[in-house]
């Protein structure tokens, strides 16, 4: 089976909260790396846009009527969202640290992994 394939039979098979385990892995372990590297510029800009993305992400699945989560859950994570904005913003132009934005996903983490 080649990689692609079995790539594509991981994704339609696997959990969701293992999916969104993985990705917020992946997007803080790149937050990590700009930090011990002490990035600057593009490659701490992508790291910081690739998270931003993500919570993009869940907010606009959060404001989807057919979410299956709270409303409280919902409109927690759309909160989050909106902040992880701002305090981006921050980080790439007034260089802010990157520990709050590691430590929220990271707590995410915890939270998708005891479910």
């Amino acid at each position: 089976m080649s990689l692609k394939a079995y790539q594509a039979t991981q994704a339609a098979t696997e959990d969701p909260r293992v999916t969104e385990y993985r990705l917020f892995g992946q997007v803080t372990g790149a937050l990590l790396s700009a930090k011990e590297a002490g990035a600057a510029g593009a490659p701490l800009v992508d790291a910081v846009d690739w998270n931003r993305r993500l919570w993009r992400t869940l907010a606009a699945d959060c404001m989807d009527d057919r979410n299956t989560l709270t409303q409280d859950v919902r409109a927690k994570i759309i909160s989050l969202s909106l902040w992880v904005a701002k305090y981006s913003r921050s980080v790439t132009r007034e260089k802010a640290p990157l520990d709050p934005l590691i430590e929220i996903n990271r707590t995410i983490m915890q939270g998708l992994k005891a479910s």
